[in-house]
């Protein structure tokens, strides 16, 4: 059995790039080493606690601040939180970091082309949003500020699913891993 500190791993990327993907399958091997976790993904977290908040800026801002704060409380109960997020403002990420913590918070930058993205998308929001019936659609008609320093970068249009939670496992036993 590993043993780590609670912390937050937060997942950040184009919508497509594979962040609900890879927060189960990071999830799954935590468990399996016996690490309390849990995944706040953008999707379940819009649906369920934030069904009031739009896709203007100040909306998605306060839909990454309630993520955070979500993250530090179960940081504070021992629980590491996974979470699968476009935040795609970059002054949201370091909000994030703050409310989190900068010794329990990891960036994890999902590096991957629009092309890529929109090939994965079962959807079509893509095709939606260049036609213009989706307003406000990240990386289309609304901003996603790629991170300037992440804490890793995962390029999921080169790697596998598998090697992409490898890099992310190596990387968390490098930072958290207890003897």
């Amino acid at each position: 059995m590993i043993s780590y500190p609670s912390h937050t791993l937060w997942l950040t990327g184009l919508s497509g790039a594979g962040k609900s993907t890879l927060s189960r399958r990071v999830a799954a091997h935590l468990r399996e080493h016996g690490i309390p976790v849990c995944i706040l993904d953008g999707d379940e977290l819009r649906s369920g606690v934030s069904p009031d908040l739009g896709f203007r800026r100040e909306d998605r801002s306060e839909n990454c601040r309630r993520t955070a704060e979500i993250a530090k409380l179960l940081n504070s109960q021992g629980i590491t939180a996974v979470v699968a997020l476009i935040s795609p403002y970059a002054a949201d990420r370091q909000r994030a970091r703050e409310i989190v913590g900068d010794d329990r918070f990891v960036e994890i930058y999902l590096k991957t082309d629009i092309a890529t993205c929109s090939a994965r998308d079962p959807k079509r929001l893509y095709a939606k949003a260049t036609t213009g019936q989706t307003p406000q659609f990240t990386g289309i008609s609304d901003p996603y500020e790629v991170p300037v320093s992440p804490d890793l970068v995962i390029e999921t249009g080169a790697l596998t699913v598998t090697d992409s939670v490898a890099r992310i496992i190596a990387f968390e036993e490098q930072r958290f891993a207890r003897a």
